[in-house]
């Protein structure tokens, strides 16, 4: 009964059951066990004759209605005490954070606040501000506490406007197609408050909230656009994994097959190349030092770059620049496209069952409409794995998706092939083995895309992969 994660589901347990009685006992002696006395007697009474039954007694206060409603008041003066703890807190890292970010660096005094805006220029707003996102952890019992510490350690480094939020988790991993929690924003735009802070939800802040629907659509549009960089950052530095130098232009990463390490470009990719190279490139750099220092002067280089903290994507996340990797889990048939601990995407497929081989891989060719012995047998688009006979395709036999009826081959849905061909580059890595994805498949309502502008078929070739 000591565990957070159960006293949490107690406490919604009551409030959506209130009749329950057993779930008022049980919580009850979470309260006594942890001496909040005055919690645990509400409880307690609200048990009634199931208190009775285990405590084999009646409660002192289950009868006298002034007691209990004496008792219902200083609950309520107890949770003003505790909001008022939470707000000199809030208020003093505020404060730090003020003290730690000059305002002029960041905004010009004609700027509006983004959540001042008007809804309609939602899109053009997102599309314009450095908007960065803290994901908190499920686990964590402070949200806003947590955001405002990511804040700090960012330091000059933070965007101009921060959102914290907390996705679904599941098998250990964020999911990033779930229903979002959004805690709070930090917006540096107000002309007379260097930092202004809103919080989102009511039971984070033990407060009436803000409304929140300004904050979401910023972080739609936020989302949408992460997706791109992620594409584009995974580009750029698989390009330098294979040729061995940096891209000079996006033209260099969307070239005619077998050159295509991106299928195509998305909306925003031209305008943030140069800015995304960059910040890689002075990552990469910064890590290269790390490694070769050790003790105080490795402390230092963390110290002098935020790049470790934030990157031009606005993830609080020192891995925001980890390329985008594909795993498949051969017991629950099951293709994920993951970046660091988020879970991208998610689809269902075919498999061979121990004709499919266990291991690492890496995508080595990218074709549109491959060619097979029979018409449409590889489906619309095809990914051949370490240069062998096994490779990730669509199919004409979609009934044999969640099953084993392949030569080892990775069947999906030619809708499905189609969008994880435009989201992993060339070169990207791939993991085939059992037990890694725990749950279904995870896609949004419209499926990412590129725009193509070179040739990616290979009509010459007719291939004989293991389908």
């Amino acid at each position: 009964m000591k565990k957070p994660e159960d006293i949490l589901y107690l406490k919604q347990f009551v409030k959506q059951h209130p009749d329950n009685r057993m779930g008022w006992y049980l919580l009850g002696k979470h309260y006594r066990e942890a001496g909040k006395d005055g919690k645990a007697n509400y409880c307690f009474i609200q048990a009634g004759d199931i208190y009775d039954a285990y405590e084999q007694e009646s409660h002192p206060l289950a009868h006298p209605e002034q007691q209990l409603e004496e008792l219902k008041q200083w609950d309520r003066r107890q949770k003003k005490r505790k909001l008022l703890r939470r707000t000199a807190v809030a208020a003093a890292l505020l404060l730090i954070v003020t003290l730690l970010i000059p305002y002029n660096q960041f905004v010009r005094k004609d700027e509006q606040p983004v959540d001042q805006q008007p809804a309609a220029t939602t899109t053009t707003t997102a599309a314009r501000l450095a908007v960065g996102v803290v994901f908190v952890p499920q686990a964590n019992f402070q949200p806003v506490g947590y955001a405002m510490e990511k804040l700090m350690e960012a330091g000059g480094g933070a965007p101009r406007y921060t959102l914290a939020a907390s996705l679904g988790e599941e098998g250990g991993k964020m999911q990033w197609i779930s229903r979002a929690r959004l805690y709070m924003t930090a917006d540096r735009s107000q002309g007379g408050n260097p930092l202004e802070l809103k919080l989102l939800d009511r039971e984070a802040c033990l407060c009436e909230p803000w409304d929140a629907s300004r904050a979401e659509g910023v972080f739609k549009d936020w989302k949408k656009r992460q997706e791109t960089h992620w594409v584009l950052g995974s580009g750029i530095l698989q390009y330098k994994r294979i040729y061995g130098n940096w891209p000079q232009s996006l033209n260099d990463l969307i070239r005619p097959y077998p050159n295509n390490v991106l299928s195509g470009e998305g909306e925003g990719m031209k305008e943030s190349f140069a800015g995304l190279l960059e910040a890689i490139k002075k990552k990469a750099a910064l890590t290269e030092k790390d490694s070769q220092d050790s003790g105080e002067g490795n402390a230092k280089a963390a110290a002098a770059d935020t790049l470790r903290m934030v990157g031009s994507n606005g993830l609080y996340d020192e891995d925001w620049d980890k390329p985008l990797e594909i795993i498949i889990d051969t017991d629950s048939y099951q293709l994920a496209v993951v970046q660091n601990n988020m879970v991208i995407r998610s689809y269902t497929v075919g498999l061979g069952g121990d004709k499919t081989p266990e291991g690492s891989f890496y995508i080595s060719e990218k074709v549109r409409d491959p060619k097979g012995s029979q018409e449409g047998m590889f489906g619309t688009r095809g990914m051949t794995l370490s240069g062998t006979l096994y490779a990730i395709h669509g199919t004409n036999e979609p009934d044999s998706i969640g099953k084993d009826e392949s030569l080892g081959c990775i069947r999906m849905r030619d809708s499905d092939v189609e969008e994880l061909y435009d989201l992993v580059p060339l070169g990207t890595s791939v993991t085939i083995k059992g037990g890694k994805l725990p749950f279904g498949p995870k896609k949004p309502e419209n499926n990412f895309s590129l725009v193509p502008k070179q040739d990616e078929s290979n009509p010459s070739k007719v291939y004989q992969w293991l389908t």
